[in-house]
């Protein structure tokens, strides 16, 4: 019985001093409250001058928004290279061509199983659209495509807008858009 009641004791000062409401209790302001205290009555202070701000500067508008005065922009921002195009095609293989297909005429795999068609690449309407334009859908989505911009970051959005380019070039390219010394070697190896 003598036990009991000291293990009991034991128990209840445990109880006791974990009931603190210390952290609970203290004061504290809820954001953009009023506040007494300050002058201005702001609880929340201004951000001290030359505070450096987290996460990625965006400095350039056009290339992370794909537009400038709110129209698409017609020339790709970043160089065009080799690398560029390789990375495009990679990342539009990975994200696009579910729906898109590797062609880019929209008959993907998803697009074989039931899903809603999305435009093909390749009509006078999306060959005519500026390169903003891709650039702009990849990031906020259209119709039935959700957004990627959470999936692709700028860069390879801009190098999937490219490898779109060149996809459109190469599924419509005529024997006159290709340099005259280079047309002899061309029809020597068809």
């Amino acid at each position: 019985m003598r036990r009991t009641m000291k293990r009991g004791l034991i128990a209840l000062c445990f109880l006791l001093a974990a009931c603190r409401q210390d952290m609970h209790d203290q004061p504290r302001y809820k954001p953009l409250a009023y506040s007494a205290f300050y002058d201005d009555h702001r609880s929340a202070r201004p951000i001290p001058e030359g505070t450096v701000a987290r996460g990625p500067l965006r400095v350039n508008d056009v290339f992370y928004s794909g537009k400038k005065d709110d129209e698409p922009i017609t020339e790709i921002p970043v160089p065009v290279t080799k690398e560029l195009l390789e990375r495009g095609e990679n990342r539009f293989n990975i994200y696009c061509t579910p729906c898109h297909s590797r062609l880019g005429d929209g008959e993907g795999m998803v697009v074989q199983r039931g899903f809603s068609h999305p435009p093909s690449y390749h009509t006078d309407q999306l060959r005519d659209a500026p390169i903003g334009h891709y650039f702009d859908v990849i990031t906020n989505g259209l119709g039935a495509m959700h957004s990627y911009a959470v999936r692709v970051e700028p860069k390879d959005r801009w190098a999937i807008a490219a490898y779109i380019r060149a996809l459109q070039l190469s599924q419509n390219a005529q024997l006159s858009d290709v340099p005259p010394e280079q047309r002899d070697e061309l029809m020597r190896n068809k």
